[in-house]
């Protein structure tokens, strides 16, 4: 359809022609959104989009309102900057999101929405995460405290690694706050603080984690938009239906129906220390990044300077590579209990509480579940609102509660073990499947 508004000239779609926008199939390679019932061309724009081409470009041809609002902080600065790629509107009997998405949930979601903003539930406390970090470099002082004082025998050496594994997955969780723009008002501000505890506190690049993360966050759980489960196939056979699919297809790249116990080996021990701390170096230099290793080197640079001295050539490697064992096994199994066990397929283009709901779930809150997973024991709360400051999930829980049994969608929370558990049986159970499907179909 292309007829044009008087006084505009802005072209009218139809979902059916901004759907085929996708930038996939052999025909046009044309990427095409819609925010807030504008049509935007994002074909060229996306390999500039400043939180990754990949990202913006898993909603072309998708109504991309919801992840549009959860995502950007000034958002009328933002529009200004959409202005060149606007290319039209959806027509008048369209309506204003894909016919295929439950119109009242979507509808719910969004006055739940605007009711988060209007309880300043996006507003952070300065106070709790200044101490948060506070916290952080007392456990750093503290783990080179023990071994200056006590010497680098074999307990002083391993309540060092044990400490300094705490501070780096608590370093974890604070980067993940200033990532997602949570802590300032400023997206430059979280930006610059980011940079920091990410690069000088974790030897880790800010742009790699962009471009993983908010990814994830679009597409939680969805095969070849969520880099979290990239780990299918090669390593292991993801949710029902994509292990089914392996198994039919006769692929075999690892014995799957013994993943859940290979897991305890190229899983929680391996990750960090065979993997992430070689492959971001690689990442930085391919893509460029220089600010970024400049700060990663930052960090190894004052490790070694103030471990060396005391431990020796062979001490401190010993003790980086404990502390990244100890780093990755905490984070492995935090960041995995929440999405593993969920729902795993191809994009389906839901809506937005839908695609977070299906792929998450949360744990059991405490003092100790909140410090130890850095709060993402409320990983529902936080796919939803994703800029939403983390002392704030528990109270805007109850509500999200109330609009899942309004739509009868299951709200899962768990206890912390039975969590954990739950990955592995999860492993077990698709493991299976594809067996029975690679045998029997």
């Amino acid at each position: 359809m292309e007829d044009s508004e008087p006084g505009r000239g802005l072209r009218r779609f139809t979902w059916e022609e901004i759907g085929q926008r996708n930038g996939r199939g052999p025909g046009t390679q044309e990427r095409w959104l819609v925010i807030e019932r504008k049509v935007y061309d994002i074909s060229h724009f996306c390999r500039r989009h400043p939180g990754g081409s990949r990202v913006i470009s898993h909603y072309a041809g998708q109504d991309a309102t919801d992840p549009f609002i959860a995502f950007h902080l000034d958002k009328a600065l933002v529009r200004k900057y959409m202005g060149p790629l606007l290319i039209g509107e959806l027509a008048p009997d369209q309506p204003s999101f894909e016919p295929s998405k439950n119109k009242k949930l979507v509808e719910d979601f969004r006055e739940l929405r605007a009711a988060v903003e209007k309880m300043g539930l996006l507003s952070p406390n300065p106070a709790f995460f200044i101490l948060y970090l506070c916290h952080i470099l007392l456990l750093d002082v503290a783990a080179w405290l023990v071994i200056w004082y006590f010497g680098a025998s074999t307990v002083p050496f391993l309540c060092s690694a044990l400490l300094l594994g705490t501070v780096q997955a608590q370093a974890g969780w604070l980067q993940h706050d200033f990532g997602h723009l949570s802590v300032f008002s400023k997206s430059r501000w979280n930006h610059w603080v980011h940079k920091f505890v990410i690069g000088h506190l974790k030897g880790a690049p800010a742009s790699w984690w962009n471009h993983l993360h908010f990814q994830h966050h679009a597409k939680p759980n969805c095969f070849r938009k969520d880099p979290d489960v990239n780990m299918h196939p090669l390593f292991f056979a993801l949710g029902k239906t994509l292990s089914v699919e392996l198994g039919v297809q006769k692929k075999k790249f690892m014995p799957y129906n013994h993943q859940h116990k290979y897991f305890f080996i190229i899983g929680p021990p391996a990750l960090v220390p065979l993997y992430f701390q070689w492959y971001v170096f690689y990442f930085v230099v391919q893509r460029k990044q220089w600010v970024d290793l400049a700060w990663m080197l930052t960090f190894y640079i004052r490790f070694f300077l103030t471990y060396l001295p005391l431990l020796g050539v062979k001490g401190i490697l010993g003790l980086h590579l404990l502390v990244r064992f100890i780093e990755s096994n905490w984070f492995v199994w935090v960041t995995q209990m929440n999405h593993i066990p969920m729902h795993i397929d191809y994009d389906k283009n839901v809506d937005w509480f839908s695609t977070q709901l299906q792929a998450t779930c949360n744990v059991h809150q405490s003092f100790f579940n909140d410090w130890f997973s850095g709060h993402l024991n409320f990983q529902i709360e936080h796919h939803l609102f994703p800029t939403m400051p983390r002392h704030n999930y528990w109270k805007v829980a109850p509500l999200v509660k109330s609009l899942c049994a309004k739509h009868g969608i299951e709200y899962q929370c768990k206890p912390l073990l039975t969590a954990f558990a739950d990955i592995v049986h999860s492993l077990k159970d698709s493991g299976e499947l594809w067996l029975d499907a690679y045998l029997h179909k």
